[in-house]
């Protein structure tokens, strides 16, 4: 079994647990539907707090670098991480709104995301 494969059964693993707490919360980012450049990864406690949180990035899909997952398993551990939940697709642009673009406007980068419905991948509206 590769790096990778180990690192990402772990996570999918802590995916299917019954939510217990601390969790993480991660969310996978892309200029598309099908490459995710960024993964988002939060830690949650029994009052909904968040109390840290990473990102990664990269030009390759995140999902399948075994180093991002190795951190990412990593970082879990050092939270003391009992469950994870994680949609199972990428949720929309990596890009930031009010960071990397004005409010209120759609991401100059991602045309892709544009009049799309981040959840569901389908037009908005």
């Amino acid at each position: 079994m590769h790096n990778f494969d180990k690192a990402r059964n772990e996570l999918l693993k802590k995916a299917r647990r019954t939510r217990t707490y601390p969790l993480a919360a991660i969310a996978y980012y892309g200029p598309d539907d099908q490459l995710a450049t960024k993964v988002t990864v939060g830690i949650v406690i029994q009052s909904h707090e968040v109390i840290a949180m990473n990102e990664w990035s990269s030009e390759q899909d995140v999902r399948f670098s075994a180093a991002i997952n190795q951190q990412i398993v990593d970082f879990l551990a050092q939270h003391h991480v009992e469950s994870v939940a994680m949609p199972d697709r990428i949720i929309g642009c990596p890009h930031e709104e009010d960071i990397d673009y004005p409010t209120g406007s759609t991401c100059p980068h991602c045309p892709f995301w544009k009049d799309k419905d981040r959840w569901t991948g389908l037009p908005a509206g």
